[in-house]
């Protein structure tokens, strides 16, 4: 009798769990649809094309970044100087493109220097068992330090037109990043889902010692989520200078790294790892950028934009503890 209740206790506690598995993987589009409601009855002029052709085009960037937090938080980790190294990688870029570079030469610099910094972020957390905190905030103290010093806190201009024309081609009224965002967020949760790469990561960030007795090379997939994201944070580097037709050390503020974080966990991304899509992370790039749209046209204060972004994390986290009990 007692085994009986045991297996009915047990299989209860699953369909409880697999209840709250359903929940909060649907959120994120319970959220939008939540937001849009909101935004038509106290926002009229939100829904205009031009408002929301500029906001795709600000999630656009953001979104990127986001999808690479999202690779980190799924190993167990986290990267909090991806706004940073954007930053830094945008500013090495502009400066060779504006003394005389071909703009693919900039693009290279753009990402191999986001790259860079990837590695090293990677190689102190996988194999050198460095806090994955400590480290992403060192790196982001580092890179937003390196944008300061070598434009002396002045913006980078001068951009070549045949970058920025190039990256903000557009088809109809959208611009091409919005398309190739698209695209990009497809292709990586595919590769998420279907690769060996994919499976070993969501190991990882379920159970790292598990993972590493049933063979799985925990420091290699560890290592290669920051280096992916730095990536992403290079292609987020790519598309904002060439949007703002500028670089500066104050495109990586505190702002944008609550931007990324709030939109990877407004997308259901778990920061415990294990769980989450780069689909839910660009979805959450896209409400948080509508969150702050919305808050300048009915002209709320930027610290009021900040307190409810705050906010929203901490209701988002409460309901992912939730679930994990």
């Amino acid at each position: 009798m007692s085994v009986l209740k045991s297996n009915i206790d047990q299989s209860v506690r699953r369909q409880s769990r697999l209840r709250g598995d359903d929940f909060l993987r649907y959120l994120p589009i319970i959220v939008f649809v939540v937001v849009l409601g909101l935004l038509a009855i106290f926002v009229p002029n939100f829904f205009t094309p031009r408002n929301i052709v500029n906001i795709l085009m600000q999630a656009s960037a953001l979104g990127l970044m986001a999808i690479g937090l999202t690779a980190v938080l799924i190993g167990g980790g986290i990267d909090l100087s991806i706004p940073s190294v954007m930053a830094m990688s945008a500013v090495f870029g502009a400066m060779i493109m504006r003394d005389g570079a071909h703009p693919l030469v900039g693009v290279l610099v753009m990402l191999g220097t986001a790259m860079v910094a990837g590695c090293i972020n990677g190689y102190a957390v996988a194999y050198l068992k460095m806090i994955p905190f400590v480290v992403t905030l060192a790196m982001m103290t580092i890179a937003t330090g390196t944008s300061i010093w070598v434009t002396n806190s002045i913006s980078v201009a001068g951009i070549p037109e045949a970058f920025t024309n190039t990256i903000l081609t557009r088809l109809w009224i959208v611009p091409v990043p919005v398309f190739f965002v698209a695209a990009v967020t497809l292709v990586v949760a595919f590769w998420l889902k279907r690769s060996v790469f994919g499976r070993w990561l969501y190991a990882v960030g379920t159970n790292e010692r598990t993972a590493r007795v049933s063979g799985i090379p925990t420091a290699r997939v560890l290592f290669g989520t920051y280096v992916f994201s730095s990536f992403f944070a290079g292609m987020a580097a790519i598309l904002l200078t060439a949007r703002l037709n500028s670089a500066a050390a104050t495109m990586g503020n505190d702002g944008v790294v609550l931007d990324v974080v709030s939109s990877a966990v407004v997308g259901g991304v778990s920061i415990y790892g294990g769980v989450g899509s780069p689909l839910g992370a660009v979805l959450g790039a896209i409400i948080i950028t509508m969150i702050s749209n919305s808050m300048n046209m009915m002209q709320v204060s930027f610290f009021t934009s900040l307190i409810v972004k705050g906010v929203v994390i901490i209701a988002f986290v409460a309901l992912d503890s939730l679930r994990r009990r």
